[in-house]
């Protein structure tokens, strides 16, 4: 049950989850016997050329970062989200942590299960995801519990940038915005961008 805000006409609710519009992320680790995990994550943002991400605390991406850093983060396109949805319901744990049980089932080969391919990296030892538009090698510099000890706070940093050609705004080193849309992960359900509105005054891409 909600109540009313009258003064300014909203009401107090209290969703499960706040994933209010952000960029789906699949992060490419290294397993302890070398192989390849790959997972999708729905909490990330940039920080100059560090990237902050929230993970749960007892997942199997979380516990490779903390004994090997190397990672990649790898944006897809709204086009590629059933491959991230086929994603959802692995993991990487065997046998399946207690709160997954039921849900949850293990997959070791993540890629074949998504129907993704992966592709070398040139930096950092775990695979970028072939087809994602921008793949960023990165490193793990800090990996630390949140203040509720549910998830994991990881903070990398960002060592290069694999960016499809058709998305980079001719002779530059600058993203097209016009042409590169993120898979958005809008309260558990899948969006791509609208139409654009305007842009910021420190936009280094200005239209008109």
């Amino acid at each position: 049950m909600h109540t009313t805000d009258i003064a300014a006409g909203h009401v107090t609710i209290t969703p499960s989850i706040l994933y209010f519009g952000t960029p789906v992320v699949l992060l490419s680790t290294e397993n302890e016997d070398g192989s390849a995990n790959l997972a999708p994550i729905s909490s990330a943002w940039a920080l100059g050329q560090v990237v902050v991400m929230g993970l749960g605390a007892e997942g199997h991406t979380g516990g490779n970062l903390a004994a090997r850093p190397d990672l990649v983060i790898n944006l897809p396109e709204p086009r590629q989200w059933a491959a991230v949805e086929r994603l959802a319901p692995l993991t990487g744990s065997d046998p399946v942590p207690p709160d997954k049980r039921g849900a949850f089932r293990h997959e070791p080969d993540k890629f074949a299960a998504a129907g993704l391919r992966p592709e070398p990296s040139e930096l950092v030892r775990p695979p970028r995801v072939a087809g994602c538009p921008i793949q960023l090698e990165a490193r793990a510099a800090r990996v630390r519990l949140d203040v509720s000890d549910d998830f994991l706070i990881v903070e990398a940093r960002v060592l290069r940038v694999h960016a499809d050609p058709r998305i980079v705004v001719p002779g530059t080193q600058y993203v097209d915005p016009a042409l590169w849309s993120p898979l958005i992960y809008n309260f558990r359900h899948y969006f791509g961008l609208g139409d654009e509105l305007g842009h910021s005054f420190r936009s280094e891409t200005p239209r008109g």
